[in-house]
């Protein structure tokens, strides 16, 4: 126990210290990580994942892999916004004005004495601390320098496009974002790139009542790459949350996403596709841990997770649907699937529901399984090679989780993405 509270105190202090309007949040996330401590193997939702890598002092050495494709969303109308090993570069990035919306940085912005996300920045990360702790987003509520601030007026023409790369192998990188919708409002937001070879993100989202939040974001590119990704939302009245993650390559990934569903006749949905090769450098781990709380009426949730796994690599899903007493006519679906191309794989599930109220309609279900050799059979028999065979059976199981994709255009880019990576792994 010594021994943990030193190591808890010595984090602590090497956290910088900062002023202005993000001070209090910072102090009292550095008093929770102290008390707490960053996460261990024996901690619950840690067991499938172990989290050493991104506890470790240094951030592990990456590599940078230019495999000559352009950005996944070079093709997309957006207002681009680029960081490169965490740090803002104005000159790759376009000017931070579009009709709709107030964009700043939170370094500019945080030296300030008030600011309109001063009752946001930590707020819903702390919220979503209960039940389950996650210290993570905790170390990055304490210690992010940067990171994008949306204040959402209106319906905002184009995306807002995150672009993140790293040029540095040892680069360690955090950054915080908080997206706020007013009534009404609505907004696609946009991430892609490898960020850094450590990379720790927050992402806090406050959908106001009517208003329409849509995220579509890439994680691939650079194999030895470790990340943890958080996004911590509250939903308004007749709100909408949308947030689809395609994962290719990748060490270690853990993507954490935290729902409270507080308005009536909501919709969230959260979905996932991943694609892992454990011949890669140093593996292949995927995490998806998902909790999604009902606290509304006649409101719907979806989690549709896809993860397809060769040579040895793992996925790994955690999702729970909790249902307050008051939140009737409650519609809530979740589901887990993995597919093992190879004996070696595998699929590890999590799936819970826990259910207070009595006029609900929900489900889970959770499913490991290899390709159909009925309906490879079938294709090969008409003359299909055994490749494309199997490509086109992947790309079928993963359709339920991309069809979540609302923008079709999107959709395409990520399907092609999805086929250029099959290609480049077939036996």
């Amino acid at each position: 126990m010594a021994v943990a509270e030193t190591k808890n105190t010595q984090l602590v202090a090497d956290i910088p210290v900062t002023t202005g309007w993000t001070l209090a949040a910072r102090e009292d996330a550095k008093a929770r990580l102290a008390a707490a401590g960053l996460p261990g193997r024996r901690d619950e939702y840690w067991k499938y994942t172990r989290p050493d890598a991104m506890t470790a002092a240094e951030a592990p050495a990456g590599e940078f892999v230019d495999y000559g494709e352009a950005p996944v969303f070079s093709e997309v109308d957006r207002l681009k916004i680029v960081f490169v090993d965490g740090v803002y570069d104005a000159a790759q990035s376009d000017d931070l004005s579009l009709e709709g919306v107030t964009i700043e940085r939170l370094e500019d912005a945080a030296s300030a004495d008030i600011h309109w996300a001063q009752d946001l920045y930590g707020t819903l990360e702390t919220a979503g601390q209960t039940p389950v702790a996650r210290p993570l987003a905790t170390l990055n509520t304490a210690s992010a320098k940067d990171g994008i601030l949306l204040n959402v007026a209106g319906k905002v023409s184009k995306p807002i496009s995150l672009v993140y790369h790293y040029a540095s192998d040892t680069s360690d990188a955090m950054l915080h974002h908080v997206v706020k919708l007013a009534e009404g409002a609505e907004i696609t937001v946009l991430e892609n790139g490898p960020a850094a070879a450590r990379f720790n993100t927050v992402m806090e989202v406050d959908v106001a009542d009517r208003a329409s939040f849509h995220h579509v974001r890439t994680q691939g590119r650079q194999h030895v790459r470790n990340s943890a990704t958080h996004i911590f939302a509250r939903t308004g009245e007749e709100s909408q949350f949308r947030s689809f993650t395609m994962t290719v390559n990748g060490t270690l990934t853990r993507n954490e996403v935290v729902l409270d569903i507080q308005g009536d006749n909501a919709l969230a949905h959260v979905a996932g596709v991943a694609a892992g090769d454990g011949n890669a450098p140093q593996g292949y781990h995927h995490d998806d841990t998902v909790f999604v709380t009902h606290d509304a009426v006649n409101c719907e949730s979806r989690q549709v997770f896809k993860k397809v796994l060769r040579n040895g690599a793992t996925g790994v899903f955690q999702g729970k649907i909790l249902v307050k007493p008051d939140a009737q006519k409650t519609d809530g679906y979740q589901i887990s699937q993995g597919l093992l191309l190879d004996d070696d794989s595998n699929f590890l599930a999590k799936p819970e529901l826990e259910i207070y109220a009595d006029d609900v309609a929900c489900s889970h279900g959770s499913t490991v399984g290899a390709i159909d050799d009925e309906a490879l059979f079938y294709l090969r028999s008409r003359g299909v090679p055994a490749a494309d065979a199997q490509d086109l059976l992947v790309l079928a199981f993963l359709a339920e989780a991309i069809d979540e994709v609302a923008d079709e255009a999107i959709r395409e880019l990520l399907l092609t993405r999805l086929e250029a990576w099959l290609a480049r792994r077939r036996a």
